[in-house]
């Protein structure tokens, strides 16, 4: 679905005035907190599957990553704990341009390689759960983070967009800020997976949302969740 500027009140659910067992179904816009979110955020099921797609994101489509500004100066911070990951296109890149650069739609991207590989991607092995996926797309800016070379202290590990990913986050010219599930077709496996194991988007997707929102807006989130399963609505 996509998100219109104004949403009609009557499209736009707030958990104090719905009571129990109004409406015949659940409206397709929520509030949480000052957030607009998507309902399928809490219908739809949804879980990565490396084993199939490896990382497929991170090397499709026309565009970087959304970046901020901040992540921008966090990114070129962490350019020497990177480089040698980095491939020499890559590189070249990130020489002429920068780490980001302005989309055709004016938003702010990291760098790509070749119209459509981000510039941070690497490959290499991964076990996940004690079971080994070769050669998977990884983010060099997160295995940087997560190693010994990263920067003392410092939270940033990858651009929030991409770990918030299928959720997208869109801002408004008034400052409303929305949340949209993006169902891409390279992620079929994982909308497969999410089905098998009954997770909910919100719920594989906990520690961004978090990390993005806070811990009282996504425990918020998870209250609102429960009570539209009590009242029948999930």
């Amino acid at each position: 679905m996509s998100y219109t500027q104004t949403v009609p009140s009557d499209q736009v659910y707030n958990p104090p005035s719905l009571g129990e067992g109004q409406g015949v179904g659940l409206p397709p816009i929520l509030q949480i907190g000052d957030i607009l979110i998507s309902s399928d955020l809490l219908t739809e099921e949804f879980c990565c599957d490396l084993e199939v797609c490896k990382g497929a994101c991170c090397i499709e489509g026309d565009a970087g990553a959304p970046v901020t500004i901040d992540e921008i100066m966090e990114i070129e911070n962490r350019l020497d704990d990177v480089w040698r990951d980095l491939s020499a296109s890559a590189q070249s890149v990130i020489d002429r341009q920068g780490v980001a650069y302005t989309d055709q739609e004016g938003d702010l991207v990291t760098s790509i390689v070749g119209g459509k590989d981000c510039v941070f991607t690497c490959y290499g092995d991964i076990d996940a759960g004690g079971k080994p996926i070769h050669n998977c797309c990884l983010c060099a800016l997160e295995r940087a983070a997560n190693s010994q070379l990263s920067i003392v202290n410092s939270q940033f590990t990858k651009p929030i967009s991409c770990a918030l990913y299928p959720i997208r986050e869109k801002t408004f010219s008034d400052g409303t800020t929305a949340l949209n599930y993006h169902q891409w077709d390279i992620c079929r496996c994982g909308r497969e997976l999410g089905r098998r194991l009954h997770l909910p988007v919100y719920r594989f997707l906990e520690r961004p949302l978090r990390r993005r929102f806070g811990d009282d807006w996504y425990d918020e989130l998870c209250a609102v969740a429960d009570e539209l399963h009590r009242q029948g609505y999930l």
